[in-house]
């Protein structure tokens, strides 16, 4: 079964049109916690993280509009670098005291990534450029039922909603190689499978 992966866009805010600090407050009102609430799951998300190597910031952290960077990536893409670049946005918004939505930032961090700094801003300049492609990977989205990120669709069958354990990838992924590798059935009557003297051979057969 041929392996590949790929990232679709899905903006959590799309409405959202200035940037602001992300705080306690903000993730409380959004999630339905206490302020104390919504902060020691920040802790908890920041401790799992520096355990895997990761760096993450409970504090000092900007939201904003993401659509700038999702297009970002649909270019990333198309040159083949977007995980390079997805992985550059990953550290700049949970692990750099820098603000991600600044253009410049985002400009400096393409280019890292590998792409080139005048097709990178002729982009940004460019409100419709990659425009389409976001908007039909959140079409998708809508049509799968995907409501929150992380969300993982493997084989186009199964779904995983965010933070799972690593079982549930291995079981997912399992049934879907199962489902695509055929099963080789034995038809003939030769010993093992191989030539008897008599010069019959067994012939293998997929499964159906």
């Amino acid at each position: 079964m041929p392996t590949s992966k790929s990232y679709r866009s899905f903006e959590l805010d799309p409405q959202l049109d200035e940037t602001r600090p992300t705080t306690g407050e903000a993730h409380a009102q959004k999630h339905g916690m206490t302020p104390a609430q919504a902060r020691a799951a920040e802790e908890r998300i920041a401790r799992v993280a520096r355990q895997e190597g990761l760096g993450y910031l409970v504090d000092h952290r900007d939201h904003g509009n993401t659509f700038d960077m999702h297009r970002l990536l649909h270019l990333a893409a198309a040159h083949g670098v977007a995980e390079e670049l997805l992985s550059l946005f990953y550290d700049g918004n949970f692990a750099t005291e820098r603000t991600l939505y600044d253009s410049e930032h985002q400009i400096q961090l393409a280019v890292h990534a590998g792409l080139d700094e005048d097709e990178v801003r002729s982009v940004l300049a460019d409100k419709q450029a990659y425009a389409g492609h976001v908007r039909k990977d959140e079409a998708e989205a809508a049509r799968l039922g995907v409501t929150g990120v992380p969300f993982f669709v493997i084989d186009g069958k199964y779904g995983l909603s965010g933070a799972q354990p690593t079982h549930a990838f291995t079981e997912a992924l399992e049934q879907a190689w199962a489902e695509q590798k055929p099963e080789l059935q034995v038809v003939g009557t030769a010993p093992d499978g191989g030539c008897d003297a008599d010069g019959a051979c067994a012939v293998l057969s997929p499964r159906p």
